[in-house]
C-alpha cells in the first residue's frame, strides 16, 4: 500500500472511522451526521480494499496487525500533522485495528467508539485459528479462509454480489460455516429480499469494488491472525488506555462467541480497557448495526466524542 496522500488540512476535530468488509461507504451515514456538528471525517480504504493499490496478495505477513496500523498511524499524521490525537471509530476488523492502535500508539487516539468486536484479549494457549477450530471445526470460515487461494476458488464462480448479500444480510448469532464444495447453501437465515437498510444499488457498489480487487486482500487479514498472535506477544496482559465506548447488536455473531458475554459484562472486559466508560447493546440489531440504525450510532458516536 503506497502511503502519504493529499489531505485537506483545517482546524476541526478529526473523526478517523474504519471498516471492514463493505468499506468506507458503509460510514456514510455517520460521515454526514458529524459533519453537521462540525467535525471533519477521514474514512480510509483499508489495505488490500477498495480503491487502495499496491498491496502485495501475495505476502500474507505484508497484512499483519503492525502493518494495518502502520497505515492508520500514517494517515493520521498526514490529515493531523499539528495535532496530539483524533477520534477513532472501528468496526468488525476495523475495531481490530483500532483496538491495536490504541495499544500500541495511545498518543494518537484522544477517544475511541468500537462497534461489534470487544478488545481481542491474547490466549497464551492457543492463536484465534486454533481457537476457532476448536470450537466450530475446520468448516468455521476464519479456519476455511487459511489456504490461500481455497475459498477464492470457491467464491469466484458465484460472484462477489450474491456473496456479499449473503453476508451483509446475515442475522444468525451462530458461527458463520463455508463447508468446501457447498458454497454459501450452508449459511442460514439469510433471507431472499434485500434489507431495509441495505438497497439494490448500494449493494451493486459494494460488489463492483470486489469485483475489482477481489477478496484476497480482505481474506488475508485472517491468514495473518497466527503471525499477529505471535508479533503481539509482548503485549500480553497490556491494557488499552484510552477513553472508550463499546456498541454491539443483541444478534451479532462476534457477541455469542464462546464466553464473549461473561467477557464484556463481568469486569474481565474494564480490566483490559479501564476507561472503558459504556457498553451499549442495542436489541434487536445484528452485525452491520451501524448501517442498520445509523440515527443510533451517530447519537451514540457523538454523545460519546463531544465530552472531549
Amino acid at each position: 500500500m503506497k502511503r502519504g496522500s493529499n489531505y485537506h488540512k483545517n482546524n476541526c476535530d478529526k473523526i478517523c472511522f474504519l471498516e471492514y468488509v463493505v468499506k468506507r461507504y458503509s460510514w456514510r451515514h455517520q460521515i454526514v451526521c458529524l459533519a453537521k456538528h462540525g467535525y471533519r471525517a477521514v474514512v480510509p480504504d483499508l489495505r488490500g480494499y477498495g480503491d487502495t493499490t499496491g498491496a502485495p496478495l501475495n505476502d500474507v505477513p505484508k497484512f499483519s496487525v503492525f502493518h494495518l496500523v502502520g497505515d492508520i498511524v500514517a494517515l493520521i499524521e498526514a490529515i493531523a500533522p499539528n495535532e496530539d490525537n483524533v477520534f477513532v471509530v472501528g468496526h468488525d476488523w476495523g475495531a481490530t485495528i483500532a483496538w491495536h492502535l490504541c495499544l500500541f500508539r495511545p498518543d494518537k487516539v484522544k477517544a475511541l467508539v468500537n462497534l461489534s468486536v470487544h478488545f481481542p484479549r491474547r490466549n497464551p494457549q492457543m492463536n484465534t485459528v486454533e481457537r476457532g477450530k476448536a470450537f466450530y471445526g475446520e468448516d468455521y470460515y476464519i479456519c476455511r479462509f487459511q489456504v490461500p487461494g481455497d475459498i477464492e476458488a470457491e467464491f469466484a464462480p458465484i460472484g462477489a454480489k450474491s456473496i456479499l448479500k449473503k453476508i451483509l444480510t446475515y442475522r444468525h448469532p451462530g458461527p458463520l460455516y463455508f463447508p468446501k464444495g457447498k458454497g454459501l447453501e450452508a449459511i442460514p437465515d439469510a433471507p431472499i429480499a434485500l434489507s431495509s437498510w441495505l438497497s439494490e444499488e448500494e449493494l451493486d457498489y459494494y460488489a463492483s469494488k470486489f469485483e475489482q480487487t477481489g477478496f484476497t486482500g480482505g481474506v488475508n487479514y485472517y491468514r495473518a491472525l497466527p503471525i499477529n498472535w505471535e508479533l503481539t506477544a509482548p503485549w500480553k496482559g497490556a491494557q488499552v488506555k484510552v477513553p472508550t465506548k463499546f456498541v454491539v447488536g443483541e444478534f451479532d455473531l462476534v457477541y455469542h462467541m464462546p464466553g464473549v458475554k461473561e467477557y464484556i459484562h463481568n469486569g474481565e472486559f474494564k480490566k483490559d480497557v479501564p476507561l472503558l466508560e459504556e457498553v451499549v447493546v442495542l436489541e434487536g440489531a445484528a452485525h452491520f448495526f451501524n448501517q442498520e440504525r445509523p440515527d443510533e450510532i451517530n447519537k451514540h458516536i457523538y454523545d460519546f466524542i463531544q465530552k472531549f
